[in-house]
């Protein structure tokens, strides 16, 4: 396993990041502990969750089965642990957002959870457009003075919300965010325009999520009979939509000699801003397969090969649309 570090930090974790949201719910808590303890073997010190993960299970379930995994010991220092706030997770009209009554009380509540005295990375999963900055970073300044997170991350912020936030932080002298989690696979590449030139800019690390496109990008094709019955409409129109293009893809990765989901990781490790897609697996061998995807270096003709198939915006703003 190959290790970076996250944005202009100096922690250091590992290429690929273990995203958690099928944990309790598509994979089973035994198959998840499996799928945790295999990824420690694998050399995965990066584990994501968030407060609202635990689908049909309902809110805080995931974050508490990692904490009742972690509390069988020896293994909490060998992670780093990602967490995150806004999501309404009550009824009250103060349980959602990011308000610095809201970020203290979450905090508190995921430490719970977690089963953990600190969670080393804390991030804001959406942006909140009703709280003033100086709010959201006198809350995180206060929990990283008492040791209960470490670092400050975002998800889903437009390029304009990063920059704001992190010459807010700089004003205060805070260390401000480390990174960002956005949708970004070679299906959908709009980041590129202006969130990853901001990522770059500011020296956030970019952590993206979805990077298989929603399943798109795993080798449907060959699959679209399971698809069927597990009854994904959304899934199957994509496919008919964009058949040419997963047609074309397929056929690829078949000439290289790699499984799609193998090469849509690689493509997206190749770029210098990416510190690590996030992998979502349902079973432990989904794990393992993912893991085999990092060590995969695609030579310059199949990169191209792959921006034809699936062009991204061709430059950042404004030279993608205005000259």
């Amino acid at each position: 396993m190959e290790y970076t570090h996250l944005g202009r930090s100096g922690l250091k974790v590992s290429r690929i990041c273990l995203g958690t949201m099928n944990f309790g719910s598509f994979a089973s808590d035994e198959e998840s502990f499996k799928i945790m303890d295999r990824a420690l073997e694998l050399g995965i010190n990066f584990f994501d969750t968030a407060n609202i993960y635990g689908g049909e299970k309902g809110p805080g379930y995931t974050e508490g089965l990692i904490g009742r995994w972690l509390e069988q010991g020896g293994r909490r220092d060998k992670i780093v642990l990602a967490t995150k706030v806004h999501n309404k997770m009550g009824e009250g009209v103060n349980d959602v957002k990011l308000s610095a009554y809201n970020i203290k009380r979450s905090c508190e509540a995921s430490l719970k959870r977690l089963k953990t005295d600190h969670i080393d990375l804390y991030q804001m999963h959406h942006i909140d457009r009703e709280t003033p900055w100086d709010e959201i970073w006198q809350a995180m300044e206060q929990l990283v003075r008492e040791g209960k997170i470490t670092y400050v991350g975002s998800s889903n912020f437009a390029a304009w919300n990063i920059v704001e936030a992190s010459y807010t932080a700089r004003k205060r002298n805070l260390l401000g965010l480390v990174s960002e989690q956005s949708i970004y696979s070679l299906r959908n590449r709009q980041i590129e325009l202006e969130v990853i030139p901001a990522c770059k800019a500011m020296g956030v690390g970019l952590i993206p999520w979805s990077p298989i496109g929603g399943g798109i990008l795993g080798g449907v094709l060959g699959k679209i009979n399971d698809t069927q019955r597990r009854g994904r409409e959304a899934l199957q129109k994509s496919v008919e939509k964009l058949r040419p293009q997963i047609e074309a893809y397929e056929n690829l990765c078949k000439e290289i000699n790699q499984r799609p989901a193998d090469v849509a990781l690689a493509w997206m490790l190749n770029n210098p801003v990416v510190t690590c897609p996030i992998a979502g697996p349902r079973t432990v061998q989904q794990l393992e397969e993912n893991v085999f995807a990092s060590a995969i270096k695609l030579p310059e003709d199949v990169m191209n090969k792959l921006d034809e198939i699936w062009p991204g915006p061709g430059n950042q703003a404004p030279e993608a649309y205005a000259w």
